[in-house]
């Protein structure tokens, strides 16, 4: 079962979450949602640092044992971190995406751009209408 999803994040309809850190730059990662799709993650592809990354464009590959997923930019900016346990631990994301299974810190360009993502409760919303779609496939 999926955690909830932190009312300190704001969340993107593929899946990946942003938090302010309050100085400019976000730390993301993809949702709990997200990593309970993908099963178990064996893999991340992790970006450059100083790579300049612009808004829902991919910065990141996370492979499971399932797929091979894109992780798209919440936001326009430049990677000034990347969680490099990731390299040895790609399943830190599966047991802690909102925590330790963060994937990058992103220098933004444009703070408005975080207008554009949902707040938990709405993200919560589209997650559940997106199980009743399935269901009715």
């Amino acid at each position: 079962m999926a955690k909830s999803n932190p009312d300190d994040r704001l969340y993107s309809e593929e899946h990946e979450w942003a938090l302010d850190n309050g100085d400019g730059t976000i730390t993301m990662g993809i949702t709990d949602h997200a990593q309970e799709l993908l099963t178990d993650i064996v893999y991340v592809e992790l970006p450059e640092i100083g790579k300049k990354v612009r808004k829902m464009e991919p910065i990141a590959v996370v492979e499971s044992v399932k797929s091979v997923s894109d992780v798209y930019s919440p936001v326009s900016g430049e990677v000034v971190e990347v969680n490099e346990d990731l390299e040895d631990q790609p399943e830190l994301i599966n047991e802690d995406a909102f925590g330790d299974g963060w994937i990058v810190k992103i220098s933004m360009d444009d703070p408005s751009e975080l207008d554009d993502l949902m707040e938990a409760a709405a993200y919560t919303a589209l997650i559940e209408e997106e199980k009743e779609d399935e269901e009715e496939d």
